[in-house]
């Protein structure tokens, strides 16, 4: 596919994510945030932030609020940020131009006319779609309407054309628009529907390219004919597949299936996220990222796929812990020093302990054996006293341990299991964990002869 940018139709793209207020978002919005983001960031162009807050009923400043939250954490960053509800007047604005151009007319039927005409055309084999009836209304038949308290809705006239466009995803694509319904544009309390300000906000912003997801696939020919009839230029579109739950059904930010705010307090590594919204469902494999601009480095829209993809929570927890085992510590600095963990310890305790964490919040528990009062298993008398006569003098190193347990095994005759196991619990408390011959020097020599002794 040529790039658009490359082949000169506009100098750098501008994209937006237009989530709702309306609760919070989950990984497939994320999903959407993350594929616009990453095709601005690669082309040097610009990512929009629009609320789409027109929903005065169930849009709130704490969902706006906790979108942007969700997407500080990811790692998205937007360069313009604004709200619909702040920019009523270019709707109206652009309501009269179409009603100026014929293209915007009012209709006066109830929702239960309309599902009763519907019912009847799917009975005689026609195609469920508005007969525009309200277009043979004369004005005297709308002014007795409205004075029966009738309120007009308003729908755009489409052109009985095939709309064609070249999807940046799914490649050559065209809607009949014969087939389709007049969309309703203004509702009878004057509020507007989503087409509208979308398409609006979209030429007022210089949107280039609208990518999102294939569920909008059938309004691209009723924005496109909008576009042309504002007389704007048209974006190009791309549909990418959307994410579905390992039961095979849709996401939905209302009910909270795998929110952001919610895989954030579970504790899932941040680039994880990031890694399985952005690749799952594409040709690229899902693996562990270091960086967000190494994931934005493998991002590919036509390797995505045409078909659903399944999001597998299981696989996101493991790809979480490889995504964790993996980070330098500079990459972790600050999280460690939110939980005290400072000084010259702090990075090779880092790189002894990462291979053991399933959560980062992990660590504390791991800082507290090498620094802190623990319970422990105490080791047997004879078993003790030899630990004790072979313990080296200080300074400790990588090496200690194997001269350590090298001395114990010859004294005792203990060898395997049988020498390291009472050791480990004796020294850490745990079952397992970080190599020993790399804590040892972390725990020190004056905190291992306490817990020996005890």
């Amino acid at each position: 596919m040529t790039d658009p940018v490359k082949s000169g139709d506009f100098i750098a793209p501008v994209v937006r994510f237009a989530p709702s207020p309306t609760g919070r978002i989950h990984i497939g919005n994320a999903r959407t945030a993350l594929l616009n983001y990453f095709f601005a960031r690669k082309r040097g162009g610009t990512f929009i932030l629009r609320f789409d807050d027109t929903d005065f009923e169930r849009s709130t400043e704490e969902f706006a609020l906790g979108i942007e939250v969700d997407l500080a954490w990811l790692g998205v960053t937007a360069d313009r940020k604004f709200r619909q509800s702040e920019r009523f007047a270019l709707y109206d604005a652009a309501t009269e131009k179409l009603k100026q151009a014929g293209r915007l007319y009012p209709c006066y039927e109830t929702s239960e006319e309309l599902e009763r005409r519907r019912r009847l055309q799917i009975a005689r084999g026609a195609p469920p779609i508005y007969d525009r009836a309200a277009l043979n209304l004369s004005a005297e038949e709308r002014v007795e309407l409205e004075a029966q308290g009738r309120r007009p809705h308003w729908r755009f006239k489409l052109a009985p054309d095939t709309v064609r466009w070249r999807d940046l995803v799914r490649g050559d694509s065209h809607i009949d628009c014969a087939s389709l319904s007049d969309p309703v544009l203004i509702r009878e309390d004057g509020s507007y529907l989503y087409t509208l300000p979308s398409v609006v906000d979209d030429l007022e912003s210089g949107v280039t390219h609208i990518i999102r997801g294939e569920d909008h696939v059938t309004n691209t020919a009723v924005q496109i004919q909008l576009f042309e009839t504002l007389g704007g230029r048209v974006p190009q579109f791309g549909h990418h597949n959307l994410l579905i739950g390992a039961d095979g059904q849709g996401l939905s930010k209302r009910t909270g299936a795998l929110s952001i705010s919610g895989l954030r307090e579970a504790g899932v590594e941040t680039l994880a996220v990031a890694a399985m919204a952005a690749l799952t469902g594409s040709a690229i494999p899902v693996q562990p990222v270091r960086s967000l601009p190494e994931l934005a480095g493998l991002f590919d829209l036509s390797a995505i796929s045409h078909s659903s993809a399944r999001f597998d929570d299981e696989e996101l927890k493991t790809l979480s812990q490889r995504v964790l085992h993996g980070l330098s510590y500079d990459s972790v600095r600050e999280r460690l020093e939110a939980l005290d963990i400072v000084g010259h310890k702090a990075e090779p305790f880092w790189l002894a302990a990462r291979g053991n964490l399933a959560v980062f919040a992990d660590i504390a528990d791991w800082w507290t054996v090498v620094a802190g009062e623990i319970p422990t298993q105490p080791l047997d008398a004879d078993f003790r006293d030899a630990a004790l006569a072979a313990l080296p003098a200080e300074p400790w190193d990588e090496t200690t341990w194997s001269a350590w347990t090298g001395a114990l095994k010859q004294a005792t005759g203990r060898k395997g299991r049988d020498l390291f196991h009472p050791l480990r619990l004796a020294l850490t408390g745990r079952e397992a964990g970080p190599e020993l011959a790399k804590l040892l020097p972390l725990i020190g020599r004056l905190k291992v002869l306490e817990r020996l002794r005890a």
